[in-house]
């Protein structure tokens, strides 16, 4: 293998496929990333088994030829050089070793074998469509906050992605809930996707497109079925399994009688919780909201730091209520929202509450209520 390839592009592919190369690993092959040169471009790959991204970027290529190489060391060398500048890579399979050189900088590089690659990707795809790069963005980062990292629920530690209907609407949702929140966004169910099986993409694919589709402004091709899911977004492909379980019937804990109804401002309300909640202790994190008309006080009280409060003007007319809140929560939610108003619909102090933009029915987030 012999090939001439630009630093730039060779290090924006290797910043792509080297996050899903774990820093320390059991099986050495997996600390590699595997090189394919072949017509006149580079392809990279890389896998930790349940992730694999390949991207593919232009190269001279002089001899074609595939290896791996530690994937960490490669990028920081990559990294490290001059930009512009223009890199060399050659292979001795004789030797066990892979050439690089850029200017004055000279590297052997050890390999191993690329027949020793694990190859995640094959399988055949049940169901495949493409849908807006904008759609699929919406879906992860306003679902993505509420994912579960308590590792004995595994089923709920990635998002739900099934076919739905919204008011006699076909819609792709995606449910994230960690038994304290749950988020649930709806967009248009794309063509293709009717009849997919719900499937739950693990948290770190889910960072990892989100990654990936920063800044694309075209279709996001998707390809899945019962256990793997694949992303293809320009020149990079990700290839995922999915969480092999069963995610909980979310509907259940989606209240349906709660006619108390508070409209606020939600920047600031979202001020008013992070001021007060200075004072609420750490483990705790509470913040009590006590509701009359037109009116609504936050409080904090903290033997150990003292006590807080603030008053909002607010819409709200029914029965006066209190009720307490994890003030993190509380500004995790305030922070997906879209538009000026907040709408929380409540019941009683120990029943969930529903919180959405004010008139937007494709999101709905509902939150457990803290004793306080």
């Amino acid at each position: 293998m012999r090939l001439v390839i630009e630093r730039g592009a060779l290090l924006k592919a290797l910043n792509h496929v080297a996050n899903v190369v774990e820093r320390r690993n059991t099986i050495p092959i997996l600390s590699n990333v595997l090189l394919d040169a072949a017509g006149s471009a580079l392809k990279l790959t890389a896998t930790d088994l349940d992730i694999e991204i390949v991207e593919t970027v232009a190269a001279e290529v002089s001899q074609e030829g595939r290896t791996t190489i530690l994937a960490h060391v490669f990028n920081d060398i990559v990294r490290k050089l001059p930009d512009g500048a223009q890199i060399e890579l050659s292979l001795d399979g004789d030797a066990g070793r892979m050439s690089l050189i850029s200017g004055p900088a000279n590297f052997s590089l050890q390999v191993l074998p690329p027949d020793d690659f694990p190859d995640v990707s094959a399988g055949d795809m049940s169901h495949s469509f493409a849908m807006p790069a904008s759609d699929l963005k919406i879906l992860i980062e306003k679902s993505r906050f509420a994912i579960s990292t308590e590792e004995t629920r595994y089923y709920l530690n990635g998002i739900y992605l099934h076919a739905s209907d919204s008011d006699g609407k076909a819609v792709l949702r995606a449910v994230a809930t960690d038994g304290h929140r749950l988020a649930r966004i709806d967009v248009g169910l794309p063509k293709g996707a009717e009849g997919m099986p719900g499937i739950i993409v693990p948290r770190k694919t889910v960072y990892e497109i989100s990654r990936m589709i920063e800044g694309a402004g075209s279709d996001i091709n998707i390809e899945l079925s019962a256990s793997k899911i694949r992303f293809m977004v320009g020149d990079i492909i990700l290839t995922s399994k999915l969480i092999d379980g069963t995610f909980p019937d979310y509907e259940r804990v989606i209240p349906d009688g709660n006619d108390k109804v508070l409209s606020v401002t939600n920047s600031d309300f979202a001020s008013a919780v992070d001021r007060v909640s200075t004072l609420s202790s750490d483990k705790g994190r509470a913040v009590k909201l006590k509701l009359e008309t037109g009116k609504l006080v936050l409080s904090v009280n903290n033997p150990d730091s003292g006590s807080a409060t603030e008053e909002l003007p607010v819409d709200y007319k029914a029965d006066e209520l209190e009720i307490g809140f994890n003030a993190r929560y509380l500004l995790d939610i305030s922070g997906q929202l879209e538009s000026e108003t907040v709408q929380f619909l409540l019941a009683d102090p120990g029943s969930p509450t529903m919180v959405r933009d004010d008139g937007e029915a494709a999101a709905l987030y509902v939150l457990m209520p803290m004793r306080v």
